[in-house]
């Protein structure tokens, strides 16, 4: 796809991004690609060339619709739609021509954001058996690990909780995707790294 090929296709996931990206906007703003920078960083290198968007084999990588204001345009994930592979090459950083991505050496060094449990919503703080955000978490025990203990009131069944460990997830959104909750929505969201 050339270059005028390239801006197209970003313009218009950009208007048709408010459906599909709708919930992407979050008080702690958008989920970048791995490799992002600094929210003002990233804001000041990133020229909305799209370049991350074609390059992710996966998908992932959608143009902030409209309504994001300054942010449109600018690449997002919203990991409830499809959530980022941690690729093994980044192929989005390296596609990144301003450096607003800089390709991580490994999975381990992705720091997208944090995963946040809703204990509300989550079916294993209902005393049901889940485990489906640590099954696919790609980081499993290290980013998600399973806390079991005795029920309370209750000597003879247990409650298996999933507990986030924030110096080492990802923000991949893995989890967030395949959680089988989804009214109002899902049981674990990302909140994206500040800086």
């Amino acid at each position: 796809m050339g270059k005028l090929g390239a801006a197209a296709a970003v313009c218009a996931m950009a208007l048709m991004g408010a459906s599909l990206l709708g919930a992407t906007q979050r008080p702690g703003g958008l989920l970048r690609p791995p490799g992002a920078l600094s929210p003002e960083g990233f804001a000041a290198r990133c020229v909305r060339c799209g370049r991350c968007i074609e390059a992710c084999p996966h998908r992932a990588i959608h143009a902030a619709p409209l309504s994001a204001g300054a942010d449109a345009s600018t690449p997002c994930i919203e990991p409830r739609q499809q959530a980022c592979a941690l690729c093994a090459d980044f192929p989005c950083a390296a596609a990144c021509p301003t450096g607003a991505l800089v390709g991580p050496r490994s999975m381990r060094e992705v720091r997208m954001g944090t995963a946040v449990v809703n204990e509300e919503r989550c079916l294993s703080y209902r005393a049901m058996r889940c485990e489906v955000c640590y099954r696919a978490c790609p980081l499993i025990d290290e980013a998600i690990s399973i806390d079991y203990r005795q029920r309370e009131g209750d000597a003879i069944h247990a409650v298996f909780t999933p507990v986030v460990h924030e110096d080492a997830c990802a923000g991949c959104g893995l989890c967030v995707q395949r959680c089988p909750v989804d009214d109002p929505g899902p049981a674990i969201s990302v909140a994206p790294a500040e800086g």
